[in-house]
């Protein structure tokens, strides 16, 4: 009995996803719920389980093929397992091979388009390949990218040669001293996003230092105890997320956002932390960001890192956050302007943290000094209340007291 493996539904306005990576190989023995393929959206990843026991007999879509939610990714033949499983998938295996040859007498065609992967067509057409010249290595006979790449990197014959320098959109020169890689949905969420930031927003950045010393002494006297009670670290992160939400709490437009005519202010603080994923940068929601102590901002953040890492955070930690913070300081940045994550109107930059010569009571001093940078949407946000935001940061890391005791 053959068992369908579907697309499942992906969340929220999302219908499509790009298959990242299976876990087994046609004729592989699987198990009921087993992890068995990985599909890749342009926020999370998701392991789509066995629907049942059996082998896997089919797979209608290779590594890099886009899919639609409900599509069909391949059979499970739950009548059996192991080597009894894998005949039927050796007995279909020469149908691929009398695939390519009718295809061929098409001059690329619809026959010739209908047995290529997304990826495959993209790459042909940018580099206007011949279609009937390749032959296809995929499920089925069809032409993959790799197929595409082959072909295109194939030395030229004494016929072909001459044409060349008559296609000034050709093949590239240096393809066979180059790699072309597919962009992961997420980068290329992230490129939309980025573009869509700087088409739609007006922003400008302001920028500020930070005197670093006290939060530094304050965690160096209390880090082991904090650790020892909360059974986590005491970081900077924490310290700047209370600052913000301070300073939100003061300019309550900075933790609004733009929608159409209107001004929509949000009473709550669901701070969006930037971190680093196995597929690029995300930013995971701390939620109700004012309504924790710095023990609980430590854990969620470390908790929120650790998921993206290992590609676990799902849809609901990605959305609806208020403000953002980001802290290219980790890598080493000494000053940045970033860029806004939209529909957001500001986001706070933090950067390394250096000794620099400063003047204290008409001395010349060196004290641990971090530049910080506000982007925000100057249609909703006045230079006025954008440098008073950072300053109202400044004074919160300056005087942690202060801001332990919110006054």
């Amino acid at each position: 009995m053959a068992v369908e493996l579907k697309v499942p539904p992906l969340g929220e306005s999302i219908t499509e996803a790009v298959v990242g990576k299976w876990n087994k190989k046609m004729g592989d023995a699987v198990s009921a719920d087993e992890p068995l393929v990985v599909l890749e959206t342009d926020k999370v990843t998701i392991d789509v389980p066995a629907p049942a026991a059996g082998s896997l007999s089919s797979i209608s879509f290779k590594e890099g093929d886009k899919v639609r939610v409900g599509e069909v990714l391949g059979l499970i033949d739950a009548s059996g397992a192991g080597a009894s499983a894998a005949k039927p998938a050796a007995a279909a295996a020469p149908a691929p091979v009398q695939a390519p040859a009718p295809a061929a007498a098409a001059p690329a065609g619809a026959a010739v388009d209908a047995r290529m992967t997304p990826t495959a067509r993209k790459v042909a057409e940018e580099n206007q390949v011949d279609l009937t010249q390749v032959k296809g290595s995929g499920s089925g006979g069809r032409i993959t990218k790799d197929d595409v790449l082959g072909q295109l990197n194939r030395p030229a014959t004494p016929a072909q040669a001459p044409a060349a320098p008559a296609m000034p959109s050709g093949p590239r020169p240096n393809a066979a001293r180059e790699e072309r890689v597919r962009m992961t949905p997420l980068r290329k969420r992230v490129a939309e996003r980025l573009i869509q930031a700087q088409s739609t927003a007006a922003m400008l950045t302001t920028f500020n230092e930070v005197d670093m010393g006290e939060v530094m002494a304050l965690r160096k006297k209390y880090n082991e105890k904090f650790q020892a009670k909360h059974g986590v670290k005491l970081g900077f992160m924490s310290f700047f997320i209370r600052a913000a939400v301070e300073a939100l709490k003061a300019f309550p437009q900075i933790n609004a956002e733009i929608d159409g005519e209107d001004v929509i202010f949000k009473h709550y603080y669901d701070i969006g932390v930037a971190v680093s994923g196995s597929r690029g940068l995300v930013v995971p929601v701390v939620r109700n960001a004012d309504k924790l102590g710095l023990a609980d901002l430590e854990k969620t953040v470390g908790e929120l890192g650790t998921r993206a890492r290992s590609d676990k955070l799902g849809l609901a930690d990605l959305q609806g956050g208020t403000f953002t913070i980001t802290n290219g300081g980790i890598f080493g940045s000494m000053l940045s302007t970033p860029i806004l994550n939209p529909p957001q109107t500001g986001i706070l930059g933090m950067h390394n943290i250096v000794d620099r010569p400063v003047a204290r009571d008409g001395q010349v001093v060196i004290r641990p000094i971090m530049f910080v940078a506000l982007t925000y949407d100057h249609r909703l946000v006045d230079g006025r209340e954008a440098v008073q935001f950072l300053v109202r940061i400044k004074e919160c890391i300056e005087d942690p007291e202060r801001l332990l005791l919110e006054v």
